[in-house]
């Protein structure tokens, strides 16, 4: 389950951006596009697009390739290492419960479920605060401070004695880390791509399958074999990887001059590069609430996510205590990865043969399924069952991310698209910080996972329902949008009709005489 790389609005078809040209004369109609005449709604520009320059220095275009292919590869690392890992920690909640585990202590489940929960929880809620300082700082700044931090929290999480201290290390630190380096592999995506871009973000994205699919088996190898802590200093080698390829996210210069001042200064490569940017002129863009249907939608993903993460928290705990003689078990959370990468690919190009709006149905139907696959799990008493409902809620979980860019690319437009997913990305890290501690409790006052599975079933069928009605706002909305402007338009056409015949009556005149 990972987030989608959202398109900036840099990289977004030429018509976009202004060809380079004169200035407007006095009077004339300013030009479409963020600048200072725009106001604090302006949208706030990529620094690394900013480069030194006069503002009406032509954008640098995508190279379409060459060194973008390794900041392809960086990117898809760090969303393989990050949600990897984080898909992964129903292994690392048992080797939890193992480790401080106390029979006296009946909340325990509950406890330790907070931990996975509120690293899920922190990379989303830190993912609008780590779009701003990309915005002040670069892509490659930003990335590289948060996989540093993101290797300390995990190294200093293998040197606790209890579970209480994980919730800062594991749950906030490592947290916050994964997602200053997440965000800018999002954005950095867009400046080397353009023509190819769905297919580097099909690329990237596949990364968190693949290690959703081995990091289960490598994990359970480990802490059987070294325990937990030994397991999480192992896996301070892919947050050191990560660091590492943070570097790759260079900036692109906007002109020949720049190049050549770059090359010369000796910085291309070097992260505290002395680059000159304007200071965004509104950090936070609200006004993307005044749209109703993002707002219903703002709403009811978040709405649908309450029982979403439960089971990626407490699948392995709940197969451990029903299939007890069972081997490979890991298998369960394999399924989940491999028909979730599926689904991202399949899903992806069947949106875009969907017009509009109406791609929301697609994130409908994905939480039906999910909310009914979570229903189904403590249905099974057979493990090839579970396997089936595994494969089926890791398809749809592939579905619902895989078109949440385009949804929000149709509801508020490519300038606002990057803060609307933002803020949404923030407000699904309540839900899904909660939900699985609740599920925890529900475990320990009730022995079982079955009405815990149950309940996680309801938020997405609640959530789905809400989403229904985002088609019919938008069009409603568009209809008076339509009208408004139709309206404008006539009347500016007479309004310039009437200026032109009371500047030039001589003309009309001398024309009405010939035909006489």
């Amino acid at each position: 389950m990972v987030p989608f790389p959202e398109e900036p609005a840099a990289a977004r078809g030429t018509s976009e951006a202004q060809p380079p040209g004169p200035a407007p004369t006095v009077g004339a109609a300013p030009l479409p596009g963020p600048g200072l005449s725009d106001g604090p709604e302006a949208s706030v520009e990529k620094v690394e697009v900013e480069l030194a320059g006069p503002a009406s220095a032509e954008p640098p275009q995508p190279p379409e390739g060459g060194w973008g292919w390794l900041v392809m590869l960086a990117a898809m690392w760090c969303n393989g290492s990050v949600f990897g890992i984080q898909n992964a920690c129903g292994v690392l909640f048992v080797a939890m419960l193992k480790t401080f585990g106390s029979k006296d202590d009946d909340k325990m489940v509950f406890k330790t479920a907070w931990v996975s929960s509120l690293s899920m929880g922190m990379i989303f809620f830190c993912c609008p605060i780590a779009s701003v300082f990309t915005d002040m700082f670069g892509c490659r700044k930003t990335a590289v401070v948060g996989a540093a931090v993101g290797f300390i929290g995990l190294m200093s999480s293998s040197f606790v004695s209890s579970i209480e201290p994980l919730y800062l290390t594991y749950g906030v630190l490592f947290a916050c880390g994964c997602s200053f380096a997440y965000q800018p592999s999002l954005v950095i995506l867009g400046h080397y791509f353009k023509k190819r871009l769905g297919l580097v973000n099909g690329i990237v994205t596949a990364g968190s399958s693949i290690f959703t699919v081995l990091l289960p088996f490598l994990l359970r190898v480990l802490t059987d074999s070294v325990g937990l802590f030994y397991t999480l200093r192992v896996l301070c080698a892919f947050m050191f990887v990560l660091f590492l390829a943070s570097f790759t996210y260079r900036p692109l210069v906007s002109n020949a001059k720049d190049k050549e001042s770059g090359t010369k200064g000796g910085n291309r490569f070097s992260l505290f590069s002395r680059r000159k940017f304007s200071p965004p002129t509104k950090i936070f863009n609200f006004a993307i609430f005044r749209v109703t249907a993002y707002a219903v939608w703002a709403v009811g993903i978040p709405l649908a996510l309450f029982g979403y993460f439960v089971p990626y928290v407490h699948l392995m705990k709940h197969v451990n205590e029903r299939f007890q003689d069972g081997k490979n078990k890991e298998v369960v959370l394999m399924c989940i990865g491999i028909t979730s990468g599926v689904g991202r690919l399949l899903f992806g190009r069947i949106a875009d043969y969907v017009p509009g709006v109406k791609k929301v149905y697609l994130q409908v139907l994905s939480f039906l399924f999910i909310g009914l696959m979570s229903m189904m799990i403590p249905l099974c008493r057979v493990f090839g069952a579970l396997i089936a409902v595994c494969l089926i809620m890791g398809l749809f979980d592939g579905c619902f991310i895989s078109i949440m860019a385009p949804i929000a690319f149709e509801l508020v437009g490519a300038q606002d698209v990057s803060q609307a997913i933002g803020f949404l990305l923030g407000f699904m890290s309540i839900p899904m910080t909660v939900g699985p501690p609740i599920a925890g409790l529900l475990r320990d006052k009730l022995g079982s996972y079955d009405v815990a599975f149950y309940l996680a079933g309801i938020p997405p069928l609640i959530g789905g329902a809400v989403l229904c009605f985002i088609p019919w706002i938008h069009s409603k909305k568009q209809r008076e949008i339509d009208k408004t402007t139709g309206g404008e338009k006539m009347e500016k056409m007479l309004d310039n009709q009437n200026s032109l015949l009371s500047s030039s009556p001589g003309i009309f005149k001398k024309e009405s005489d010939s035909v006489i």
